[in-house]
C-alpha cells in the first residue's frame, strides 16, 4: 500500500507508477476473466463472434457483474451462441424471442436495432474494426474522432430509434464513454496475458482512453489521478493523460489496477 496523494506530482509519480505496475501484474491475468463481462467474448474463437458478443457485453455492462454475464448469456442463447452466423442468416421469426429481452433500460427496441445494424453491416464488411476507422484517425492522439464517427455511423440506418442512441455513447455529448472505451480496450490492447484480445491494428493502444467506471473513478481520485469534480469525457481524458505519464504506449493497462483495487475494496 502507498500513501494516497491529493494530487499527482513529479515527486510522487515514481512511487505511484511502481505501485500500479505491480497491481497490473496482479490483475491482468486469466483468472480476471471469469467474473468479468469480458468472459462473454472469451467464449468464442471466431473474430466476428468475439466482436459482436464483446460489443453486446460492453453495452450491457452496468449493474452487478453476475447479472450482466447472465443477461449476455441469455441474449447469445437466442442467437444459438453463433452471433455472426445469426446476423447473416436469421429469419424474421427468429427475432420473436428478442421482443421480451430487457436489461435495465436496454429493451427490445434497442436489441432489435442492434441486430438490424449488425445484420446489415456484416453483409458488407468483414470486421467491426472498419466501422471505427472509416474516418481516418491515425493522427489523433486519442479515439475521440473514432468514437464520434462510429456513433453517427451506427445510427445512420433510416429506421434507427431515437431512444437507442443513449446506449452508444459519444464524446460529443460529453459522456465518459465508459462502455465503448472498455470495448476498444478489449479489441485493441495487445499483450501476452490472455485477457484483452488485441484483434485490431488500425487503432493503437496509445490512443485508447481509460474506461472510467465507478470503481476506477473512486480509486483514481484517491490516488490523485483525477481532480475534475464531475465524471465526463474530460474526466476520462484527465485520467488517461495522467496514466500516459507512466506509460505513453499503453496507458489503459492501468485500468486493470484501478478497477481491480476498486472491486476488491483493497483501496
Amino acid at each position: 500500500m502507498i500513501s494516497t496523494p491529493k494530487k499527482l506530482t513529479t515527486e510522487n509519480l515514481p512511487e505511484l507508477k511502481d505501485f500500479l505496475e505491480r497491481k497490473v501484474q496482479e490483475y491482468n491475468r486469466p483468472w480476471f476473466i471469469e467474473n468479468d463481462p469480458i468472459s462473454i467474448p472469451h467464449r468464442f474463437e471466431k473474430k466476428q463472434d468475439i466482436e459482436i458478443s464483446g460489443f453486446f457485453a460492453a453495452i450491457l455492462a452496468w449493474g452487478q457483474r453476475v447479472t450482466i454475464i447472465n443477461k449476455c448469456s441469455e441474449l447469445l442463447e437466442m442467437m444459438d451462441n453463433s452471433p455472426h452466423d445469426f446476423m447473416l442468416h436469421h429469419q424474421e421469426r427468429d427475432l420473436i424471442p428478442f421482443e421480451k429481452f430487457k436489461h435495465r433500460t436496454f429493451n427490445a427496441t434497442d436489441v432489435l436495432y442492434f441486430i438490424h445494424f449488425f445484420s446489415w453491416y456484416y453483409k458488407k464488411y468483414t470486421s467491426l474494426e472498419t466501422a471505427f476507422t472509416m474516418n481516418p484517425s491515425e493522427d489523433s492522439t486519442d479515439v475521440a474522432p473514432a468514437l464520434t464517427y462510429f456513433h453517427e455511423f451506427f445510427f445512420s440506418l433510416p429506421d434507427a430509434p431515437k431512444r437507442t442512441r443513449k446506449h452508444v455513447a459519444t464524446p460529443l455529448r460529453k459522456s465518459a464513454c465508459k462502455r465503448i472505451n472498455m470495448f476498444l480496450r478489449w479489441m485493441v490492447r495487445k499483450d501476452d496475458k490472455g485477457v484483452d484480445f488485441g484483434l485490431w491494428a488500425s487503432l493503437r493502444p496509445s490512443q485508447l482512453v481509460c474506461p472510467c467506471d465507478l470503481h476506477v473513478d473512486r480509486v483514481a481520485r484517491m490516488l490523485g489521478l483525477i481532480q475534475r469534480k464531475q465524471t465526463d469525457w474530460l474526466t476520462a481524458k484527465e485520467l488517461t493523460d495522467n496514466l500516459i505519464l507512466m506509460d505513453a504506449d499503453d496507458p489503459v493497462k492501468y485500468d486493470f489496477a484501478l478497477f481491480g483495487l476498486g472491486v476488491e475494496a483493497k483501496f
